[in-house]
């Protein structure tokens, strides 16, 4: 479906993602080269024929509001109080608002490896920062429970991201279930990045807040169609909050719901109720995808990957060429393939490589025998 789409015609968009690294293919930030689905296209279109590019009404933040709580009852199971739904730009300006008005005080705890910018956020609010390095344990990145529980030993912040960037791995319902014990005993708050849940391969996304009176009191929930929808420059996110803080966080809320995109609110309702099959399609390429580049990444000499559960990133262990190049993300860029360095995903996995596979089938082989290639240049 998605096959008449080249490197060139992705270069000639312009996105960040295919002109930041001239003549290499791009395969590191998190987004997908399909497109959008049609009916955001013609939400768009709409909007402009129409002129309807104002400020945002409040009758269409309400059906925001209102199709978040459908989708998250549809396809999750989870009863969400629109009221309980708070219009944001982005996941990670929910998360800077979460540090300065709802968790103010301990530190923000964070798994690694992780999602890059989580990494900086909490120094930029004056927060200290615990990262809590995960492990393989039988063939699956694991949390490392016991070292996430005596961070949060004084209570503070836990981010959570589920799916799991960059890992992919999908939390089942016993590991959340471990956390939500870790969090109460200690009084602390969750963070829960969830924009990845439409790529989830085997079985459904949880919802942390959905396991329990509990855990919904105490999470904040992030959201957005960036990631399911390819939607990210439409700068639109919706923040799910626990009812103790929803006092404290509306007025704030209000204020930063004047900076979004009233088409970004327009193109998010019509995602969320879209009823085609454009997700359905993207995700059977991603789940073909990820099975390729897993056998192909496996098959190389000093590479090595797990199968991901969900999302379209892999992580990619490069530490068996780590002697043999100064930076292996430096040394992919120069044969033609933009990856994200591990480093930036936390301390301690400078020889990992992050790859970006919402692709078509053709770019990702194309990208694969460079990898394949340049890796057996090295003798």
């Amino acid at each position: 479906m998605f096959d008449n789409i080249t490197p060139e015609t992705l270069r000639a968009t312009g996105s960040l993602k295919w002109s930041t690294y001239p003549g290499t293919i791009g395969m590191w930030i998190a987004e997908m080269d399909y497109g959008v689905p049609p009916v955001v296209t013609e939400t768009l279109k709409k909007s402009a024929e129409t002129g309807a590019l104002g400020y945002i009404p409040p009758n269409m933040a309400g059906d925001l509001r209102a199709a978040t709580a459908e989708l998250m009852r549809r396809d999750y199971g989870w009863d969400v109080d629109p009221g309980a739904v708070y219009l944001y730009p982005d996941v990670l300006s929910t998360m800077r608002d979460t540090l300065r008005y709802l968790v103010t005080e301990g530190p923000v705890v964070i798994p690694t490896p992780a999602y890059m910018p989580f990494m900086n956020l909490p120094a930029e609010e004056g927060r200290e920062l615990i990262t809590v390095p995960s492990q393989i344990v039988d063939g699956r990145w694991e949390l490392d429970f016991d070292g996430i529980a005596e961070a949060l030993s004084g209570g503070g912040l836990f981010v959570l991201c589920n799916p799991w960037n960059p890992v992919g791995r999908v939390l089942d319902r016993e590991e959340l279930e471990r956390i939500a014990e870790i969090v109460a005993k200690n009084n602390a708050v969750v963070f829960s990045d969830e924009i990845h849940a439409p790529h989830v391969f085997d079985g459904k996304h949880i919802p942390y807040a959905s396991l329990s009176d509990r855990t919904a009191d105490h999470t904040i929930t992030s959201t957005s169609t960036s990631k399911g929808w390819n939607t990210p420059g439409l700068k639109n996110a919706q923040m799910i909050v626990g009812q103790p803080f929803q006092a404290t966080i509306a007025a704030p809320a209000g204020l930063i719901e004047r900076q979004i995109s009233t088409v970004g609110v327009e193109c998010a309702i019509a995602a969320y109720e879209d009823t085609s099959n454009w997700l359905d399609n993207v995700r059977a390429q991603i789940d073909e995808n990820r099975k390729v580049l897993t056998e192909r990444i496996n098959a190389i000499p000093g590479l090595s990957t797990i199968l991901p559960e969900g999302t379209y990133i892999a992580w990619i262990d490069a530490s068996g060429i780590a002697d043999k190049v100064d930076s292996p993300v430096d040394y992919f860029r120069e044969r033609g393939v933009s990856l994200t360095p591990g480093e930036s995903c936390g301390p301690g996995f400078e020889n990992y490589v992050r790859l970006v596979f919402g692709t078509t089938g053709p770019i990702l082989n194309e990208a694969l025998d460079i990898i394949e290639r340049a890796v057996a240049d090295l003798g």
